[in-house]
């Protein structure tokens, strides 16, 4: 067998690296059967889009059957498809038409917790002698019948529920119909991994794993401790959720974790180039336990944290500070950065609230991102500028928007229905007289139909730049050095080999002048931002940015 031959049939075991992921939020993204919640078979006629776009792969956010509390969080069966979205049949199409167009397919496991209406809790709760009374977290109350401890749910309030049949409380460290799996117990574990297997035998090229440092709980469930007031950071929970004045040392981010995540890779390796991603759901340790949980080669491929999905401002030294905390935490490790997702205020607003040209922040702070050292999660929407969706408390579906309205209004903001045809019904998402979510009218405004084929628009500056960055393997593979890091400008170099590409960016609403570092650089094109250049110096426009190469 030639070279040629080997490169042509091997799988590439580190497609993972530096990948660009498109992620989708089924409800919201195309609905096929006209009952206003997006389905697979939406998702499948849609992914031309994906592939025009340039993103290697798609991470899909649950499909499984579920009650919906969490609208798919709330797992009731692992190894099958909501009727609501369609069914495995619906789900192995989808699979062969993103394979077909050379787009790679995550999935969303979700195994911290499940619903109360799967069938494990159903049987777990019904006695304390069944076959599974220990798949979960039970606890004899005190002897005051307060609960075991002091934890607090994300979602509000105490993390323990009381259950009437086995006279006893249950972990929920979301809402009470999510009660927390105990992974502690071998059999839970053989459970879910025989989940993962499931998924992988059906051609799932990967996972992205929900609350992953929520896994174990401390054995002897102590009490964490208070917080100091000067620590209490909102991106785990909003600023007004109490769950921010406990420091989690026993809720979550146990040791115990780092064996099970060496189990769920082996499984990984029993399948040829399978990735993973975790979300660590901590403001408080969230890059220490990222550096833990991918280090050494034999746990997860990369993770993610909050720092760019909390609400501190993007600013130079953010990006720095963020960058090289990570390194330090992670030496050996793979990031994977996000701007927005489907928890969080789309990045568009949320830093961008008093910028005028917000259709040049879009594109600014796509480029930041897509030349971050990581991998890269773009959110659907994202590419076209979306902005945060403001609804009436009577739109509302969000349990935790509801908890803590109207200080916090939920995650319904960032999740409303995808635009795609602005001449069309409901924007051409779907035929209902009333989607799921309504759709904003600013939204329909920036539609796909609106946007594609105008070259100064957000989402062909997306499709431009990615187009870019596959140009520049040092944008994808290499290392960051930073050059620069000031109120307005961030510079920095990505190095790979012999090839430095020098990144400029402008965070500002003027013009700034840069001197470029030393070396030999030429200006590159294709990018599709433009700035003045005299020698050495470059003049960056408002929310501009400038790229050059050094072969080093």
């Amino acid at each position: 067998m030639n070279a040629a031959t080997v490169t042509a049939t091997t799988p590439d075991k580190d497609w993972w690296r530096g990948a660009v992921i498109y992620q989708i939020y089924p409800r919201s993204y195309q609905d096929s059967n006209g009952d206003g919640i997006g389905d697979l078979r939406g998702i499948t006629a849609r992914l031309p889009h994906v592939a025009a776009l340039g993103a290697d792969a798609i991470w899909i956010s649950p499909f499984f059957t579920s009650p919906m509390k969490d609208f798919g969080y709330d797992v009731a069966n692992y190894i099958d498809v909501d009727p609501m979205f369609g069914s495995l049949g619906d789900f192995d199409m989808l699979m062969a038409e993103a394979h077909r167009l050379g787009i790679k397919v995550m999935i969303d496991l979700v195994i911290s917790h499940t619903s109360d209406q799967h069938p494990w809790f159903v049987e777990s709760r019904s006695s304390r002698i069944n076959a599974r009374s220990d798949w979960y977290v039970w606890s004899d109350p005190k002897p005051d019948g307060t609960p075991p401890n002091n934890w607090l749910s994300i979602f509000g309030g105490s993390a323990w529920a009381w259950d009437p049949t086995r006279m006893q409380y249950y972990l929920h460290n979301f809402l009470t119909s999510q009660p927390d799996l105990n992974l502690h117990n071998p059999q839970v574990q053989e459970a879910v991994l025989d989940v993962v297997r499931f998924w992988l035998k059906r051609g799932v090229d990967g996972f992205r794993l929900d609350t992953i440092n929520f896994y174990f709980h401390d054995r002897h469930l102590r009490d964490n401790p208070p917080l100091a007031p000067e620590r209490r950071n909102a991106a785990t929970a909003p600023a007004v959720n109490p769950y921010n004045f406990q420091e989690h040392i026993y809720d979550k981010n146990q040791p115990e974790n780092l064996e099970f995540l060496k189990r769920f890779r082996a499984v990984l390796e029993e399948f040829p180039a399978i990735a993973a991603v975790g979300e660590v759901g901590d403001s408080q340790f969230g890059l220490e336990i990222v550096g833990q949980y991918t280090s050494g080669g034999d746990k997860m491929q990369m993770c993610y944290a909050f720092e760019f999905l909390s609400p501190d401002p993007l600013t130079p030294s953010l990006v720095a500070n963020t960058q090289q905390a990570f390194e330090r935490a992670a030496p050996e490790g793979w990031a994977c950065w996000a701007f927005s997702n489907h928890d969080v205020v789309r990045h568009v607003s949320r830093w961008g609230a008093e910028v005028v040209d917000r259709d040049a922040f879009a594109k600014l702070t796509a480029a930041i991102l897509l030349t971050q050292r990581g991998s890269v999660c773009l959110y659907q929407g994202e590419e076209l500028g979306l902005t945060e969706a403001v609804l009436s408390y009577e739109d509302l579906q969000d349990p935790y928007g509801k908890e803590f309205w109207p200080e916090f209004k939920g995650r319904d903001g960032c999740r409303t229905p995808m635009v795609w045809d602005s001449h069309s019904h409901q924007s051409g998402f779907s035929s209902a007289e009333k989607p799921w979510l309504p759709i904003p009218v600013e939204h329909h405004l920036r539609s796909v139909s609106e946007q594609q084929g105008h070259d100064g628009s957000v989402l062909e500056q997306y499709r431009r730049f990615l187009t870019f960055r596959k140009q520049h393997e040092a944008l994808i593979k290499g290392e960051i050095v930073f050059h620069t890091v000031s109120e307005a400008l961030l510079v920095y170099e990505r190095r790979l080999g012999n090839q430095a590409v020098l990144c400029a960016f402008n965070l500002s609403a003027q013009s700034q002048d840069l001197v470029l570092p030393q070396g030999v650089w030429q200006a590159l094109d294709g990018h599709g931002f433009v700035a003045e250049t005299a020698g050495d110096r470059v003049n960056l426009p408002a929310w501009g940015a400038y790229f050059a190469s050094n072969d080093l």
